[in-house]
């Protein structure tokens, strides 16, 4: 430790990198530095001074140069939820539209409750030299530009006006992101003259210091109310969502429904809590679930729902749950327990599960209720292998997903994110090894995958370098941003990314279709604007950043295709074309409210208006 009066003089970018290398966190009895490096790309904002600080200390804290400010911050989230949001990376970008494009990022991160630190650039602090360069221009409010935009979509920001501030604000934005209730992405503006002002900063500030990720003890009462509704209960089911991966519940979320025999269904969050043939799990739950678990989830009188937000695609827009039933949340996060009028537990979700198995004792639901969900997953599981089974039919995103969920690793991950990718992962995927499925649902947003999978290879190559990140991306968010492939074959970090080319948006011009619409403008065949459509050459592309490429024809192929991008030592992409009409999951789809035209001059629009709006009657009210 260092004396109370002693200082160091910095500039204000020099101190925030020296505190970061300093901060640690304990994970399983070992420390580790929090902050896992950055990912930057420089401009006149960030490179003089900010640059100039990350350089001396570029092997403690490496920094990957990124293609791109938005998927650099999707790579984060990525890395971030690999680590269950126990470490983080940090984002740098220079002032004006190479910051404004870590808004989607953020926002991404905010909605999935992500760790992700934003370093970037500002106008500068004394005003002297406005207008600047990418200087936004409010004649009525001279403090107000791009970086304002970062507060609606962070858990913490602040503008560092004075390089004094940082003492109080990392501090603080690190306690945000490694809060359990409130994680999320916090942003720090730094004006491009601030970051090179100097300070004489207390030598203790830069002390070594190990964090420790705070278990919240639920409230007695809160549980007591719990456990006597739960002992009741005649047909209870635990819906398991992303944050018992978070919280480390795993084994407590087992242990709890195997002692008392209380079926579970999972969100897309929680997708991989419990192995596919752990005989409680009974699927996965909502809008892009399974008939298993909608079917038990609309049959239970209590349901206990284990740190999940409950969003539409798990609630089926809170038409899964039958209108009686009762709701007990269990969630560190206040606002997510207490939601459509449940009985509140707020807490940890380890100690929670555990203090709730304490409560109940030897109690034991009825047995006829356990084997009664366990038939709906054996006729669930049997769907599922025909549905990615190979055969005399055209190719689909199901059948791809057999196929590589027969010749993974049980420890490989899978990455997928928006588009049609999510609902036929969740649907069709058998989980072979517990935290390995990230779906990105919370904001359903494409361009993730093959960023993401950037991401979080990089984590992986740390914990398991001998395992394989796997991206599964249609062709529509590949186009969307895809430079990525060229990072992961500049840093060495392997993916193996599966192109499945439909043509265009397939998945909303199935969702145009089934609203009765004519296909317009989803499909590049049916654009107006587009007088001659032709297929993209994906593997010639991808080979033009470096990866090893080849396009496939069917199942089959792609079987052979896979196993070579296994044994390949760098990143390899494969491309299969499936049909945008054919071949989509039929069954597992719970209602989900979306906007449809009240009045229209089409009959089929108006039919299908009618067919949505005659789903609301099974829609639970509540706030």
């Amino acid at each position: 430790m260092t004396g109370q009066g002693d200082t160091i003089r910095l500039t204000a970018a020099q101190a925030i990198v020296r505190w970061l290398l300093n901060q640690f966190i304990e994970i399983d009895g070992v420390e580790t530095r929090v902050c896992g490096g950055g990912f930057g790309i420089f401009g006149h904002g960030n490179v003089p001074c900010l640059g100039e600080a990350l350089y001396p200390v570029r092997d403690e804290l490496p920094l990957y140069r990124g293609q791109n400010e938005q998927s650099m911050g999707f790579a984060a989230a990525a890395f971030a939820k690999y680590h269950l949001r126990r470490r983080f990376m940090f984002c740098t970008a220079s002032a004006g539209p190479g910051t404004a494009n870590l808004l989607t990022a953020a926002a991404l991160a905010h909605a999935n409750r992500l760790p992700m630190l934003m370093l970037c650039g500002d106008t500068f602090l004394t005003r002297l030299p406005d207008p600047v360069l990418q200087q936004l221009e409010h004649f009525g409010d001279p403090t107000l530009g791009v970086n304002d935009a970062f507060k609606a979509v962070c858990r913490y920001w602040d503008r560092i006006t004075h390089p004094a501030q940082i003492l109080q604000s990392l501090p603080a934005a690190l306690a945000t992101m490694l809060d359990p209730a409130d994680c999320g992405p916090a942003f720090l503006g730094l004006p491009q003259d601030v970051q090179g002002w100097a300070y004489d900063y207390p030598t203790a500030f830069f002390d070594r210091r190990v964090h420790r990720i705070r278990r919240q003890s639920p409230d007695t009462a809160e549980l007591a109310e719990a456990a006597e509704v739960l002992r009741a209960a005649r047909r209870p089911v635990i819906v398991a969502g992303g944050g018992v991966q978070y919280s480390g519940a795993v084994a407590e979320l087992t242990a709890f429904s195997e002692a008392h025999g209380i079926p579970v269904v999972e969100t897309i969050a929680g997708r991989a809590n419990l192995l596919a043939a752990h005989p409680l799990n009974i699927g996965p739950l909502g809008v892009t679930g399974s008939d298993s678990a909608n079917t038990i989830a609309g049959a239970a009188d209590v349901v206990l729902a284990v740190g999940t937000r409950l969003q539409d695609f798990t609630t089926g827009s809170w038409t899964v749950f039958a209108p009686e039933a009762r709701l007990i949340g269990l969630n560190a996060g206040r606002h997510d327990a207490a939601k459509h009028r449940s009985l509140t537990v707020v807490g940890d979700a380890k100690l929670g599960l555990q203090a709730l198995g304490a409560a109940l004792g030897n109690h034991r639901v009825d047995p006829s209720w356990t084997a009664r969900a366990q038939a709906e997953r054996k006729t669930w599981d049997a769907y599922v292998a025909e549905n990615v089974a190979p055969g005399n039919r055209p190719n689909s995103y199901a059948q791809a997903i057999g196929v590589v969920n027969a010749l993974c690793h049980p420890r490989d991950r899978i990455v997928t994110a928006a588009g049609g990718l999510p609902a036929e992962v969740t649907a069709n995927w058998r989980t072979l090894g517990i935290g390995t499925v990230d779906v990105e649902f919370g904001f359903s947003c494409m361009g993730y995958e093959i960023a993401g999978g950037w991401g979080a290879r990089i984590a992986q190559s740390e914990q398991e370098p001998d395992r394989d990140t796997i991206v599964l991306v249609g062709d529509g968010s590949y186009l969307l941003m895809n430079s990525d492939i060229y990072s992961s074959v500049l840093t060495q970090k392997k993916l193996i990314v599966l192109v499945l080319d439909n043509g265009g948006f397939a998945v909303i011009n199935k969702l145009q279709n089934n609203t009765g619409q004519e296909s317009f403008n989803n499909l590049i065949a049916d654009c107006p604007t587009v007088p001659e459509a032709f297929t993209v050459d994906f593997e010639a592309h991808a080979r033009a950043m470096g990866a090893i490429a080849e396009t496939v024809a069917n199942p089959a192929g792609l079987a052979q295709a896979f196993q070579r991008a296994k044994a390949a030592t760098k990143t390899t992409v494969i491309v299969m074309q499936v049909d945008p009409y054919e071949g989509w999951t039929s069954k597992g789809h719970a209602w989900w409210e979306i906007g449809t035209a009240e009045v229209s001059a089409s009959a089929s629009v108006r039919v299908k208006h009618a067919e949505v709006e005659a789903g609301r009657a099974d829609q639970r009210r509540g706030v």
